[in-house]
């Protein structure tokens, strides 16, 4: 394992993807590898790209790589793809769709499903994160799937969180409902060749200037991503976004709010792993679920009965 580890420092991408495998499959080496290259981690920015299903997220991307590369930054991709709750598998199609940068020794990019996981990401991007962070990587992309109402949590690990909107994209107060609102470090109103951009832009500066209390006004950017209209422009923005975020000293308090959040859920996963595993082993659990059913159990007083048997 220090073998890999050390290739790794050095750059090999072959041990890269193989720690991220490790991680993703919560490998008992995971986290003593995570421990062993957190010093290397904190220099990437990290940009989040989020918005609904059918925006143009990942053709978006694929821009932004190419400008980034062209200003000499390496690139990182992290690219969450649904996973189906039926069959637990998952069409990892943004590598096809970014097909042209697989060449890029410089690029590394990664597709992960949800399984299961709520909030737009997977529970252990944040570590994959982490880990392309500590490959070297300047720039760190997280696009996320079609966000919807609770699909936010990329403001949990992002720097700069881009949201992609198109014209066809519903209403003002359903873009408040998602959320998405509250999240943006910017806009991108995508396919911005269609009718109605001018509205949507319009919509979206409203309800921006309904709020007076920002130190960063979310900028409202029109984009067409397919013929790389916009997109340089957009580059621009998250670079003065980035500037604002140091200048202000905000970049320290995200960061410090990321890292509580990070100790916060891995304290949360650890206490959740250890009663379920000592739940499911208890000899009284499934006796305890057959009283629920029969009503002379209830779910509260159950689970108050869990917790007493793993601590004792």
């Amino acid at each position: 394992m220090q073998e890999l580890i050390d290739r790794f420092l050095k750059g090999d991408r072959r041990a890269a993807a193989r720690i991220i495998s490790l991680v993703e499959n919560n490998d008992p080496e995971k986290q003593d590898i995570l421990s062993k290259i957190y010093s290397s981690t904190g220099k990437a920015h990290v940009i989040g790209i989020t918005g609904p299903p059918g925006a143009g997220k990942s053709s978006l991307v694929d821009r932004l790589i190419t400008i980034f590369r062209k200003n000499n930054q390496t690139v990182g991709v992290i690219a969450v793809d649904p996973t189906s709750p039926f069959t637990g598998g998952a069409i990892l199609g943004d590598r096809i769709r970014m097909q042209e940068h697989s060449s890029d020794k410089e690029v590394f990019i990664r597709s992960m499903g949800t399984r299961g996981s709520i909030g737009g990401l997977t529970r252990s991007t944040r570590e994959v994160i982490s880990v392309l962070d500590a490959f070297g990587k300047d720039i760190i992309i997280v696009e996320t799937v079609g966000v919807g109402q609770s699909e936010v949590d990329i403001i949990k690990a992002a720097d700069t969180t881009v949201v992609v909107l198109t014209p066809a994209g519903g209403d003002g107060v359903q873009m408040i409902k998602a959320g998405i609102m509250e999240i943006a470090s910017i806009f991108a109103v995508n396919k911005a060749d269609l009718p109605g951009v001018e509205r949507t832009m319009a919509a979206i500066n409203m309800m921006l200037d309904l709020d007076c209390g920002y130190s960063w006004r979310p900028p409202v950017l029109p984009v067409k991503s397919l013929h790389n209209e916009g997109v340089p422009a957009l580059v621009d923005v998250i670079q003065q976004h980035r500037e604002h975020l140091l200048e202000t000293g905000s970049y320290e308090k995200i960061r410090k709010e990321k890292v509580r959040q990070e100790v916060l859920g891995l304290v949360e996963y650890k206490i959740k792993s250890e009663v379920w595993s000592k739940a499911k082993i208890s000899k009284d659990f499934e006796k305890i679920i057959a009283e629920i059913l029969q009503k002379t159990l209830d779910p509260y007083t159950a689970a108050d009965i869990i917790l007493k048997s793993v601590k004792n």
